[in-house]
């Protein structure tokens, strides 16, 4: 199954084994804005996540036709959402309003608000091996790394971008790996853990501002980048230059 987000706030399944002409599956129209990011559950096949810039979360399930649930307590654009890893009630959020949250299904408000940056909150993930663990790129050009346990403080501030943060992606092979991508149009590799600094590697082979980043799950260290440019790119993080 594919999920794909659309401009008018619609969102449409398809089914992989279809043909490519194939109408989807199935469409969802609640969102009365852009719908700017999706999120299968990883516990739950059939349930996944939609935000908006309408300022909401939905939850929903491919069984029913209306959303489950509509979360609204951010205040501004709700650019990603997130499954937690490691439970399968717990979600996180990205947003407009400087804001990122956790939200579990069990509870009808966010257990957790994080004023996580001075600017608009564009990207969230959770590390894959400490569920505690998560990191917020922004607006402000920085990447922060939070322990939500204790929320008060930051545990690391990365800074090397020079324009907003679009993507931050942890490792699905390497607890303290973490890659980005910036309307600088670079993509970076970071090492929370390395004591001679974390920014690892950087590389620009977009020329146009980098929007997608994603990790293969299935050879370690590969990578795949979008830009405005209108093209994918695919490398491994060993090598220096993106051919």
């Amino acid at each position: 199954m594919l999920l794909a987000a659309c401009g008018d706030g619609s969102i449409k399944v398809y089914d992989l084994a279809a043909p490519p002409q194939a109408n989807p599956l199935r469409q969802y129209k609640e969102h009365t804005h852009e719908c700017c990011s999706l999120s299968w559950n990883l516990h739950n096949r059939d349930m996944f996540l939609s935000s908006s810039w309408d300022d909401t979360i939905k939850l929903w399930s491919l069984g029913q036709p209306i959303a489950l649930r509509t979360f609204a307590g951010h205040t501004y654009c709700v650019y990603q959402v997130a499954w937690s890893p490691a439970h399968a009630d717990v979600f996180m959020s990205a947003s407009g309003d400087t804001t990122a949250r956790i939200w579990d299904l069990r509870t009808p408000q966010p257990s957790l608000t994080l004023p996580a940056h001075a600017f608009e909150v564009l990207s969230a993930d959770w590390c894959k091996y400490n569920d505690c663990m998560i990191a917020t790129g922004s607006v402000d050009k920085s990447i922060k790394v939070w322990d939500v346990r204790a929320p008060q403080r930051e545990l690391a501030t990365l800074g090397g971008h020079s324009y907003a943060v679009r993507r931050v992606l942890w490792s699905p092979h390497a607890e303290s790996l973490l890659a980005s991508c910036s309307y600088d149009m670079s993509v970076k590799l970071w090492d929370t853990a390395a004591p001679q600094g974390p920014l690892v590697r950087s590389w620009d082979h977009h020329t146009e501002f980098a929007v997608g980043l994603d990790w293969s799950v299935l050879r370690e260290g590969l990578l795949a980048s979008a830009g405005w440019d209108q093209s994918v790119a695919v490398w491994h993080m060993s090598e220096m230059m993106v051919v």
